[in-house]
């Protein structure tokens, strides 16, 4: 392998070697200079060389390989594919399609389509017969249409594997080697991956040639640009306070709400459209369809506020979110940066706000340190601060209204004083009340929501009070802020880590890097998942089904007198460990290596 230094600097896009068209598309965009890991990969991918890119979201890496790409296209009468990009999700499917037709856009007769599961067939294959140039998909649907005959791969020439080490995440690395295998073999491969684990090593070593490998520099340049704050919030109320304060006192212009759970998303946003704030949720369980539309109308100023799982927000770009609002904690440094990107783009400023347990304040270390940026905390505008706003906007809403033509109802008015004998400057202020009559113009004060106690009953001298104890794998406890849950399939059932994950990440909304721990056994299997798991999104869980068997989860405990079981738990049997990379050791069983958890 090749490993570049970084060491030379391009001033402009004009000096990497692309077309005109293209060069004119990102004029046309506002974009003048390339990013390191763009002045890098973009030569090389012109001259048909395989690449390696060690980058995370946000370095423009989408533009790295979209770029020499498109330029060397072939544009024909008839279109024929040749640039397959594989995709982790669909939302960052539908986000690396939208970059090539952008970037694309003067080139004549170019065809992208973007293939992906919860979109029907019809259009999909009706696209494909009429032929195009560039195809972007996730592995399953792709896999598809391969074997539907649908998708002939014999005509491409460039394959681009994104965000590699989430397919291993999902459990998709076997998908992503057969399709490779379908593949020509004269052709260019470029890989991009925010880290480089051994299996993603061994598919580079097995399918590129002799590739250029560049990492790019950490991503800190957004820090200046966001400025992050964090507010303590101890309890639910406390929350609601924090953020019904904050829409009142910031200015924004569109705003992105991460929460933790799908029911989380769909609960706050109907508190807040019962405020009078213009706002949706966005997650898994909403139709594709309709998850598009959505997006679509925060991008034109429809919607205002969007409330969204990580899942359903991955590749979500759009310029006009000035504000991210972490209302949930995330698990960990990584998601918290991938959040915050969602905000201060196209070289606009952004805020991120944080709400924090008092307990997980020890995150802010290390999340200032993968942001490279200072995390303030903020204070929370007062009552008396935001009633102080609402009497300056009512003034300049009668100020506004004035400048208008207000003749007919300065008549009536007038009529109105001369006949009641009563002064304008009451009938003035009967007309602002009849205006708040159902929501009051100030705000009363309340006192601020205390820390909630934790009281823990002692039982009687002698007694033989009992407790709950976690039976775990190896007798380890799961990561802080992770419990353990048993599923009631095992490896007699033919079940894979990859199965567990997708299935939990499918159902209950939970990105695949915030699943912990699993181990594998004869009829059963455990899985860590993040504290506090919501009891509906459990019942869902609990009908979710693997190769058509039900999983009944449920949270792994037994039940002992309080006293010293070490004899006994020392005879349990233990599970045999793996590698991290899901390869069975002789034991049979499957241990996935715990994902770091954030969550206190």
């Amino acid at each position: 392998m090749i490993n570049e230094n970084n060491s030379h600097s391009i001033q402009g896009f004009d000096c990497l070697g692309l077309d005109k068209l293209l060069l004119q598309a990102l004029d046309k965009s506002g974009y003048t200079t390339p990013t390191p890991i763009q002045s890098e990969l973009i030569p090389h991918l012109l001259a048909g060389c395989d690449v390696i890119g060690q980058a995370q979201t946000g370095t423009g890496k989408t533009a790295a390989f979209a770029l020499p790409l498109l330029n060397n296209l072939i544009l024909g009468k008839k279109a024929k594919a040749q640039v397959l990009v594989l995709a982790p999700t669909r939302e960052l499917a539908i986000q690396v399609s939208q970059s090539f037709e952008k970037y694309g856009k003067a080139l004549p007769g170019l065809k992208v389509v973007p293939l992906y599961g919860g979109q029907e067939y019809s259009s999909q294959l009706r696209h494909l017969k009429n032929g195009v140039h560039v195809i972007v998909g996730t592995p399953g649907r792709v896999m598809d249409h391969i074997r539907r005959g649908s998708l002939v791969l014999s005509t491409i020439t460039s394959f681009v594997l994104d965000e590699a080490d989430e397919m291993l995440k999902m459990g998709f690395l076997e998908d992503v080697e057969w399709i490779l295998e379908q593949l020509p073999v004269e052709k260019n491969i470029a890989l991009f991956s925010a880290t480089m684990p051994g299996s993603i090593r061994r598919i580079a070593k097995t399918h590129l040639h002799n590739p250029v490998e560049i990492t790019a520099r950490k991503n800190t340049v957004s820090a200046p640009r966001i400025r992050q704050q964090y507010v303590i919030t101890n309890g639910q109320r406390a929350k609601n306070i924090a953020i019904e304060r904050i829409l009142e006192a910031e200015q924004f212009d569109g705003m992105l709400i991460f929460v933790r759970t799908k029911v989380n998303t769909v609960e706050l946003a109907e508190r807040l459209a019962s405020l009078g704030y213009s706002c949706g949720p966005l997650n898994g369980d909403i139709p594709q369809n309709q998850r598009l539309r959505m997006v679509d109308q925060l991008k034109s100023g429809k919607l205002d506020i969007v409330i969204a799982t990580d899942v359903a927000a991955r590749g979500l770009d759009v310029e006009r979110i000035s504000h991210v609002i972490n209302y949930d904690v995330p698990f960990d440094s990584e998601a918290y940066t991938h959040r915050i990107g969602r905000t201060g783009r196209a070289g606009r400023s952004g805020n991120a706000i944080l709400f924090l347990h008092p307990r997980e304040k020890r995150m802010l270390p290390s999340m200032e340190r993968e942001t490279g940026g200072k995390i303030s905390q903020m204070t929370l505008p007062t009552i008396s601060d935001i009633n102080a706003r609402r009497i300056e906007s009512f003034k300049d809403s009668l100020t506004a209204s004035l400048k208008g033509d207000c003749s007919f109802f300065n008549e009536l008015i007038e009529k109105y004083c001369l006949d009641t004998d009563i002064p304008p400057h009451q009938v003035a202020a009967a007309l602002a009340k009849m205006m708040h009559e159902k929501t009051p113009l100030l705000l009363q004060e309340q006192p601020d929501p205390k820390p909630s106690k934790v009281s823990i009953k002692q039982g009687k001298e002698g007694s033989t009070r009992k407790k709950e104890i976690r039976r775990n794998p190896k007798d380890t406890q799961p990561e802080s802020g992770m419990e353990r849950y048993r599923i009631e399939l095992g490896e007699t059932h033919g079940v894979k880590p990859g199965n567990i994950v997708g299935a939990i990440a499918n159902e209950a909304d939970i990105d695949s890097r915030h699943i912990g721990r699993i181990s594998i056994f004869d009829n059963y299997s455990t899985v860590d998942l993040p504290y506090g798991m919501p009891l509906d999104i459990l019942r869902v869980l609990q009908k979710t089904r693997i190769f058509d068997k039900t999983m009944h989860i449920h949270k792994e405990t037994i039940t002992l007198p309080d006293q010293d079981q070490g004899e006994n738990r020392n005879k349990k049997k233990k599970p045999k460990k793996t590698s991290a990379t899901g390869k069975r050791n002789k034991g049979g069983t499957f241990h996935r290596s715990p994902q770091k958890s954030m969550a206190g």
